[in-house]
């Protein structure tokens, strides 16, 4: 594998439907994922674009995702 494929492959975008994520990633629930869903314009997972919809598929970016987790730890404030 070449330096450029090396990068290509490192960079490839992960998307996962929220039963599989949910099933993927036990701390997150399928309703609690939902509950984020719906609430995505007054969250920041809009903003953040985490969530991606084709036609009535929506599916999870996994890296946009958890960036968004990492951005809501306040530290203990």
């Amino acid at each position: 594998m070449n330096q450029q494929q090396n990068k290509a492959v490192q960079t490839a975008i992960i998307y996962s439907t929220v039963n599989q994520f949910a099933a993927k990633h036990p701390a997150f629930t399928k309703g609690g994922l939902r509950a984020l869903i719906f609430n995505e314009n007054t969250n920041g997972i809009a903003k953040a674009g985490a969530v991606v919809r084709l036609g009535r598929k929506v599916l999870i970016d996994e890296t946009k995702f958890f960036a968004w987790v990492a951005s809501q730890n306040q530290g203990g404030k």
